[in-house]
């Protein structure tokens, strides 16, 4: 319970939604009749509209970044680290923006949504959506908000993809892409890792099909372990080790479903309270726009090609314990970058959290990260 948030935070907020009636045409080759957009802002837009910040989130974040909604919350958003008063996206010079993506289960339209073809949930019937199709998605909400130039989009791991994303696809909206630990597109690992997941989820007897809603019940052991690979791919080796190393929570049980290591605990624990307030298709679609995502592909697998449109100037930050996006893969985007004369700046943290470093609140990346969105405030006179 929070009864008087920090000075340094947002404090109390609220969500908004828009509602589109246009419909959108998905890369899938279908379209959304109509959709649903639930977002946040922090701070204050003003009046020539240039110091709106676009937040893109990841793979099972939402459009709740920063601040609390009430005073008996226990958390604050996702990235209270880096939003607020003071922060490197500081809401005293800039207005910031963060959506819940389409397909997602926190208010905007998805699986859980309703069909307005059928009077039912779309459960499996929600189309397959892409990156390219959030993009397109969040452009009519900035057009919704009279935003015709984000200052920057950010964001990291899946929203970082994101924001590369906008760079491309619309290179005039927006002045400077903030892409954190993410990669030019999957290796085969990560889409191993993908799939393993889905699996859990699809084989859960309670999954039927992606109909779950129709019975009343939800596929909550398979999306829970879902969650606890998806967790051990966040956390560096060293990170692990250091939290939990081999200690036992007592004896050996020599019991099968008993837990014996601390480690055991904490990914049954992650796994148990994830599935309280997450839908198992929204981490199905999450995962293959993951895997879909590949700007080179319409470029003969050509990246400093997919870039050569980007306006833009783009700050790339990576962490050196991340083994999900490892530093190899923002300097792929780096050398794409350099090789197109693009501008761009480039820093790589020492950390030991991991992937999940970017939600932390690490001296070094705080610093480089509020430094260069110092040079961006300045720039749009905020």
């Amino acid at each position: 319970m929070v009864r008087s948030p920090p000075a340094d935070s947002v404090g109390l907020v609220t969500q908004h939604k828009a509602v589109f009636e246009e419909p959108l045409p998905l890369d899938c080759g279908r379209e959304l009749p109509g959709y649903e957009l639930v977002y946040e802002t922090y701070g204050e837009l003003n009046r020539e509209r240039t110091n709106a910040i676009l937040v893109c989130h990841a793979l099972s974040g939402n459009h709740h970044a920063a601040g609390y909604h009430s005073e008996h919350d226990r958390k604050p958003g996702w990235w209270e680290t880096c939003i607020g008063p003071g922060k490197p996206l500081d809401t005293n010079r800039f207005f910031i923006v963060c959506s819940n993506n389409l397909g997602g289960c926190h208010g905007s339209t998805g699986p859980a949504s309703i069909n307005p073809e059928t009077g039912a949930p779309y459960g499996d019937q929600f189309p397959v959506v892409t990156v390219r199709d959030w993009v397109r998605s969040q452009a009519r909400l900035a057009d919704r908000l009279g935003i015709r130039q984000w200052a920057a989009v950010a964001g990291g791991s899946l929203g970082g993809m994101q924001a590369l994303q906008w760079a491309i696809d619309f290179p005039g909206r927006l002045r400077h892409a903030v892409v954190i630990a993410a990669a030019p597109r999957l290796s085969a690992q990560n889409i191993g890792f993908n799939e393993v997941a889905r699996q859990a989820i699809m084989s859960d007897p309670e999954f039927h099909g992606g109909r779950y809603y129709d019975y009343g019940v939800s596929p909550r052991r398979g999306l829970a372990v879902a969650r606890m690979l998806g967790h051990i791919t966040y956390l560096s080796e060293d990170a692990m080790r250091a939290k939990f190393g081999r200690d036992l929570r007592g004896g050996m049980s020599y019991d099968y479903e008993e837990v014996d290591f601390e480690v055991e605990s904490y990914l049954r624990y992650q796994g148990q309270r994830f599935v309280q307030g997450f839908d198992a298709n929204t981490y199905l679609l999450m995962t293959k726009a993951l895997d879909y995502f590949d700007p080179a592909a319409e470029h003969g697998d050509d990246f400093s090609a997919a870039v050569a449109g980007i306006q833009c100037s783009t700050l790339l930050l990576s962490f050196s314990s991340d083994w999900r996006f490892p530093p190899s893969r923002s300097r792929e985007i780096l050398r794409a970058l350099l090789e197109r004369e693009k501008t761009v700046s480039y820093i790589e943290v020492e950390a030991t959290q991991g992937h999940d470093a970017f939600l932390m609140p690490i001296q070094r990346y705080l610093e480089g990260f509020a430094a260069y969105m110092g040079n961006v405030a300045r720039e749009v006179g905020a």
